[in-house]
């Protein structure tokens, strides 16, 4: 049970639909809804707050906590639209210029966002003894520069992971010569390796005026509504953060679709180690939960484009969802890649609309009662079957990519489309459809706890390794505070360390998580 006695409203917007929930302090379901994302998406989580509210009595008085789980950033990155234009300084003079900022990005993104970038002496080596010193003059003359453009910096230093001063450093000559601009650091977003960390620090930067307007319609839903209650939005762990923390880390906010109905299948099932397919309206995302949590990708992540080393969930993803149009060609059944989206209720034949979808051959092949007007599928019946034989081959070879092991784990149908899943797959130790498992995402959002992260390079040295680790977990469990956990029941959930080789001193990389329940006041 958690803390307080209030309800909380979890939210989780998709390409095809807004739900929301109302969670009590028992964690349990009282309300539901489900509604078409608007195109300015703002709309619709207003609506569905609004229709989510109207089935308790007196619910916007009661609510304590509202949580927000948002593809707003993804979709800017995706669309190329309503990103800052940032300015990029990497610290890593003279050994890094063969490769220049922004490197191999698609030329598209890179002109919407990039308004400039330099490679200014400074950095450090992997042991944290400075490569050179910071030449601090190139840096003001390459602010002075991009002055009338920079709408954000990105700050990107050689191992900076290890030692972080210098990045610091430069924060304060652009707060003396640009001012109250947004800044990105690039220690505190990814990890190793320069240029995925650069990447990941100048997708942060481009965003922030995303999270800006995205916590403004937040805060103005709950308004509208009469709601008065501290607002969280969910990030790509499975977990939770301020509305400050995200105007700061907007990036973090990236996968959190996917993660909130991971979480929320483990809520419905009681599962803490299983396979969870979460089938939306245009994309189908499998994951697997491990100790009730995503499992976390090892590798680098493409995002838009570009490659990037910060945390993200081990997903395989899918162009496949319950909008997905479903053509033929010369014969063959052709899945998408287009979809219909938030407009699935007006054009997908069991509507009455004109499109073949593949919720009409979820409902064609009886997968899907109450949904729609299965007559309106007369005549499509052989392409709908085909369509759904074909999406029954897709799911099954992704399930099989994102397995680890040999060992059989149950399999969790989550989300709107989930009939597309059937009811026996090869390779799982069963499928599991809970009930309410369509909103699985907002509740996700709804039941989530806050963490903090740390991973860091750290020279053992003299302190020796339990100092080293004992500042690592200090570290994870001050961000945990400072993304909105209760203080004092914020407990460390996982330490990874991995020591690094051929170095003449100690070193290792260490990982921390830190995670509580939200702090109640």
């Amino acid at each position: 049970m958690r803390e307080g006695g209030g309800l909380r409203v979890g939210i989780d917007v998709g390409g095809t639909n807004t739900d929301a929930v109302i969670i009590d302090a028992q964690d349990r379901l009282l309300a539901k809804v489900k509604h078409p994302t608007t195109p300015d998406v703002t709309t619709g989580i207003l609506t569905a707050l609004q229709f989510v509210l109207e089935q308790q009595d007196g619910a916007a008085a009661k609510v304590s906590h509202v949580m927000l789980g948002t593809t707003h950033a993804t979709n800017a990155i995706l669309e190329r639209r309503n990103l800052n234009r940032v300015a990029a300084i990497r610290l890593g003079g003279p050994a890094t210029h063969s490769i220049p900022p922004l490197s191999n990005w698609p030329v598209d993104l890179k002109a919407a966002i990039s308004c400039g970038g330099t490679i200014v002496d400074g950095g450090v080596e992997m042991t944290g003894e400075p490569i050179v010193p910071l030449d601090e003059d190139a840096v003001r003359r390459f602010l002075d520069s991009v002055s009338e453009q920079a709408e954000a910096v990105a700050i990107s230093g050689v191992f900076s992971p290890v030692l972080s001063d210098q990045e610091y450093r430069v924060e304060e000559l652009v707060r003396e010569v640009l001012g109250d601009v947004p800044v990105s650091l690039s220690h505190e977003i990814g990890s190793l390796g320069l240029l995925e960390r650069e990447n990941a620090c100048v997708l942060n930067a481009a965003l922030v005026a995303v999270a800006g307007r995205v916590t403004a319609g937040l805060n103005n839903a709950m308004t509208a509504n009469g709601v008065t209650a501290e607002a969280y939005i969910a990030q790509n762990d499975g977990t939770l953060m301020s509305l400050d923390y995200v105007r700061r880390y907007p990036i973090l906010t990236i996968g959190s679709g996917p993660t909130n109905s991971m979480r929320g299948a483990s809520y419905l099932t009681g599962a803490t180690d299983a396979l969870v397919v979460d089938v939306g309206g245009t994309s189908t995302d499998i994951g697997i939960l491990s100790a009730g949590f995503p499992r976390e990708s090892s590798t680098a992540v493409e995002i838009g484009g570009v490659r990037t080393n910060f945390r993200m969930p081990d997903l395989v993803s899918l162009a496949i969802g319950g909008g997905t149009i479903v053509s033929e060609s010369d014969g063959t059944v052709a899945l998408g890649p287009g979809s219909v989206g938030y407009r699935l209720t007006t054009e997908a034949l069991v509507f009455g609309g004109a499109v073949p979808t593949l919720t009409d051959a979820i409902v064609a092949s009886g997968r899907g009662s109450g949904i729609g007007d299965a007559r309106r599928t007369a005549g499509r019946e052989d392409l709908l079957q085909r369509a759904i034989a074909a999406c029954d081959v897709r799911i099954e070879d992704a399930v099989d990519r994102v397995k680890t092991s040999g060992r059989e784990l149950p399999l969790i149908a989550v989300g709107g489309g989930s009939g597309l899943i059937p009811e026996t797959l090869a390779g799982v130790a069963g499928v599991h459809r809970p009930e309410n498992h369509d909103v699985a995402n907002a509740i996700g959002a709804a039941i989530a706890s806050v963490s903090g992260e740390l991973d860091r390079v750290f020279a053992y040295g003299k302190e020796g390794r339990d100092e080293a680790i004992a500042e690592a977990v200090r570290l994870a469990r001050d961000e945990a505070i400072r993304a909105g956990a209760d203080p004092a029941h914020v407990e460390v959930v996982e330490i990874e360390e991995v020591p690094l080789a051929y170095l003449t001193d100690p070193v290792a990389r260490v990982r921390v998580k830190a995670a509580g329940p939200l702090k109640t006041h």
